[in-house]
């Protein structure tokens, strides 16, 4: 897909009238550990930024430079979070639901309208549509997974060193191969989703 390919959902929505599009993605819905990340991002009308992609398809060194490129480009945009304890008590969708509220919510210029990757959409008090694959097919969208993705791996990185056996700053909480051995050598910290162990540890992800 063309670069200018990826503004047509944003110059759809502008032709109803909207002016403020933010597109919002999440980061860390699935792995076993840490938080999940969410972003929104409001562009220029019209604003490609070369290069950028859905994160899942670019390099780690890729998406730390179109980072700061879409922070520099962007009218606005908003990083935000929800918890291990907050995935734990009301389940990952609804956490990454919450995150994203939040995200949208924090854009320093309001949003009027808000591209969701994916097929549900948070309660938000502006109109909004899920975007099934937005992260390939809409710019602001694939914009807002780059800086959640590098905001989540980076804080996975600073985490690392409080929790050196586990090596978070390789697989960033994703459940590879190494990380379940080291589970199963060491047990869950702290920052594990143990709602997510059941099956790897079975009753002993009951407790640390």
């Amino acid at each position: 897909m063309s670069e200018y390919e990826m503004l047509h959902y944003e110059e759809l929505f502008a032709q109803q009238g909207y002016k403020a599009i933010c597109g919002v993605d999440e980061a860390g819905r699935g792995p076993l550990a840490g938080p999940v990340c969410t972003a929104a991002v409001i562009l220029p009308a019209g604003k490609c930024i070369e290069g950028v992609n859905d994160s899942k398809k670019l390099s780690e060194k890729k998406r730390e430079k179109l980072f700061d490129v879409i922070c520099q480009e962007a009218l606005a945009y908003s990083i935000a979070w929800a918890s291990v304890e907050e995935i734990e008590e009301m389940n990952i969708l609804n956490a990454t639901m919450l995150a994203m509220k939040r995200a949208v919510e924090g854009l320093s210029v309001k949003a009027d309208f808000a591209m969701i990757d994916g097929n549900k959409t948070p309660e938000l008090s502006i109109p909004c549509e899920s975007i099934v694959d937005g992260d390939a097919l809409s710019e602001s969208i694939a914009a807002a997974s780059i800086l959640a993705k590098v905001s989540r791996d980076r804080l996975m990185k600073e985490l690392a060193p409080q929790y050196p056996e586990y090596h978070f700053e390789k697989h960033k909480g994703y459940g590879t191969p190494q990380h379940r051995e080291l589970l199963l050598q060491y047990g869950p910290c702290e920052i594990h989703r143990l709602s997510f162990l059941t099956k790897i540890l079975g009753k002993k992800a009951d407790g640390r």
